[in-house]
């Protein structure tokens, strides 16, 4: 019986540590932002922006109409398409801008999002999710374009961000594993890049 235990173990072991090893091995394909831009014939970018392809969990990262880099990205538990509560753990659909940066984040640094923003609030108010008050909220922090409040119904605190204390394992992960309360997640590595060339106003579409 114990030697069963310890040979069921021990396979288990095998596979996730096979997991994390075809994983690294498939990272080591993956080239960096300098790399990107060298294979490119580009010294700077200009006009920054991002698209959040959820359906194939990815950022694309655009120099004007230039596609410069690709990261694999993972997002939130909860797959449905319209983002309705704080904590219903949907990433939302939409265009949105960088609001704020967080530096000392717990997922190492955080890209953060001005959701909620005008069209979210509208939509939602018109279904009945938040009231006029928190509509007027939040389109007022919206016209002031500062992040949103995280009093409402809809909360707030969604962006793009790294993994913190286990980025090892989650990156080397060889498959799209959803984990998020709603927001973004790519590795250290690549929020680290992310960082270095976005900035508060950077334009950020997020598709499904």
């Amino acid at each position: 019986m114990l030697k069963n235990i310890l040979y069921i173990s021990a396979s288990i072991v095998f596979f996730f540590a096979g997991l994390i090893l075809y994983g690294v091995i498939l990272n080591l394909r993956e080239v960096t932002l300098s790399e990107a831009l060298t294979q490119k014939k580009m010294t700077k970018l200009n006009d920054v922006h991002l698209v959040v392809d959820r359906k194939n969990y990815r950022i694309e990262l655009y120099s004007d109409k230039i596609l410069v880099k690709t990261f694999k990205a993972a997002f939130g538990r909860n797959s449905s398409i319209m983002k309705t509560s704080v904590s219903d753990n949907v990433t939302p659909s939409g265009e949105y801008r960088i609001c704020f940066i967080d530096t000392i984040s717990i997922y190492h640094k955080f890209l953060h999002l001005n959701y909620p923003n005008d069209r979210d609030a509208a939509e939602c108010y018109k279904q009945g999710y938040v009231n006029k008050d928190e509509y007027n909220v939040i389109l007022l922090s919206f016209k002031k374009n500062e992040c949103p409040p995280i009093e409402t119904k809809l909360g707030s605190g969604i962006g793009i961000h790294g993994i913190g204390t286990y980025n090892t394992i989650f990156k080397n992960l060889p498959f799209s594993f959803n984990w998020t309360n709603g927001s973004i997640a790519v590795s250290d590595e690549n929020i680290d890049e992310l960082y270095s060339i976005c900035k508060i106003g950077t334009p950020v579409k997020i598709t499904y």
